[in-house]
């Protein structure tokens, strides 16, 4: 009896390296995020982002992928429609350097040109790692913010991110083993500095010149600076969050024999 339940386990383990197919595939689209400049629009697009990814199918429904990523998101209270974000007048804006680990989850059995279904929805849940670089443009010339801590940190924020990934979308078989897709994925941070705003606002005392311009915007324009030390600057939620809203293309490598031998 326990060989013939061995038998039985290698021919499954057998069937599904066979099933196993790889695939390659690029990204194109929009970026956002939801943070002290933009709190309540978790679909507003900011800038955008590109990448490219590598996956394994394991079969019809589930498969993992690797993914690197670039995009760009910014924010500036000058565009907002709340008269206290217009008086705080703050600004920013950071490349996102991402590679993420993601499981994919199928809601239709899905295999390019050898299933039957043409089209499925689909899940997925990952982790993400980022470096980030908040700067803004201050009289003309763009200054990194993580250098003058505008907060009046004692040690500057790390410049990277780890962020637990989840998002859906859609797939479809164009052509062969063509895939064309549609996703949209958050990442929420570790951090709450991506645009370089958490807290309460610094002794200005305690700062250099520059370091003081950029911690209170608020009187560029009117001269009248709100930015009293120890009030607040920021929202004082410990994450920001950021996604992206991206086109997929990709192609996999599927033979007749992964699937029917």
């Amino acid at each position: 009896m326990p060989k013939f339940v061995l038998f039985i386990f290698l021919v499954f383990i057998s069937f599904n390296l066979k099933a196993q197919t790889w695939e390659i595939g690029g990204a194109l689209g929009g970026a956002g995020y939801i943070g002290d400049l933009n709190p309540n629009n978790p679909i507003k697009i900011s800038g955008y982002s590109i990448g490219g990814f590598v996956k394994r199918n394991f079969n019809g429904y589930l498969s993992a992928r690797l993914n690197g990523a670039f995009g760009q998101i910014s924010a500036a209270d000058s565009n907002s429609s709340n008269q206290q974000f217009r008086k705080r007048n703050l600004s920013f804006t950071t490349p996102i350097y991402e590679a993420s680990i993601i499981g994919e989850f199928n809601f239709m059995h899905y295999i390019p040109e050898a299933g039957k279904n043409k089209f499925t929805p689909y899940i997925f849940l990952g982790v993400a790692l980022a470096r980030y670089y908040p700067s803004t443009i201050y009289k003309g010339q763009t200054y990194a913010l993580r250098l003058y801590r505008t907060e009046g940190e004692h040690t500057g924020y790390s410049s990277n991110a780890i962020s637990p990934l989840y998002g859906a979308g859609v797939k479809y078989n164009i052509m062969g083993k063509f895939t064309l897709g549609a996703e949209l994925g958050y990442r929420n941070t570790n951090t709450d500095y991506l645009d370089d705003v958490s807290g309460n606002y610094a002794v200005k005392s305690k700062q250099g010149k520059i370091a003081r311009a950029l911690g209170d915007r608020s009187g560029e324009k009117t001269g009248v600076y709100i930015g009293s030390a120890g009030t607040q600057r920021g929202d004082l939620r410990p994450h920001d969050t950021y996604f992206f809203s991206q086109i997929t293309i990709s192609y996999t490598f599927v033979t007749q024999k992964c699937y029917f031998q």
